[in-house]
């Protein structure tokens, strides 16, 4: 099974995909990784990404998504994924993904309140996703619809860990 965590900067997905790695033993991977050291740049200087700029980035973590699912190899991914598309891409609905894999990828939304993503961007000083970027983040964002039967959405407002046993209890009965 793949498990993605979505949302915004500042959401979480990296914090609670750790702590669900932990609870679980699966293995994560931060989609941040995968990033081209152009795009790194670009958002390093506050400009956000266009989808041409995102394309090859999701392109890469599908191609993980399928080989991860093929493998059977249980898997937390860390990935914005904002819009309705980047997620088709993602699903296995996309183009490189059969029926067969679509009960082994889930989607987890991350939300959280603008207050608290402020706060925690603040506090970054390592990562290139700085607070300045977070409104080009929230008007990309496609707040996940009810179509979109694998999303499960979580208020991050509480202890990574708290929200990994909630998740992992939560997708144990889908």
């Amino acid at each position: 099974m793949v498990i993605v965590l979505i949302g915004v900067s500042g959401s979480g997905k990296t914090s609670v995909g750790k702590a669900l790695s932990e609870l679980t033993s699966w293995f994560f991977v931060d989609a941040d990784d995968y990033h081209s050291p152009e795009n790194i740049a670009k958002m390093s200087r506050g400009e956000p990404l266009d989808d041409r700029d995102r394309l090859p980035w999701l392109n890469s973590l599908r191609a993980l998504i399928r080989v991860r699912i093929d493998r059977s190899e249980d898997t937390i991914l860390a990935c914005s994924a904002l819009k309705k598309s980047y997620r088709s891409l993602l699903s296995p609905t996309g183009s490189q993904l059969d029926s067969a894999g679509s009960s082994n990828l889930h989607f987890v939304y991350l939300q959280v309140s603008l207050e608290i993503l402020e706060a925690r961007l603040k506090q970054r000083s390592d990562h290139f996703m700085q607070l300045r970027m977070l409104d080009s983040q929230l008007d990309t964002l496609e707040d996940p619809t009810a179509d979109e039967a694998t999303i499960v959405r979580v208020q991050t407002e509480t202890s990574p860990e708290a929200l990994a046993i909630y998740i992992h209890n939560k997708l144990e009965h889908l």
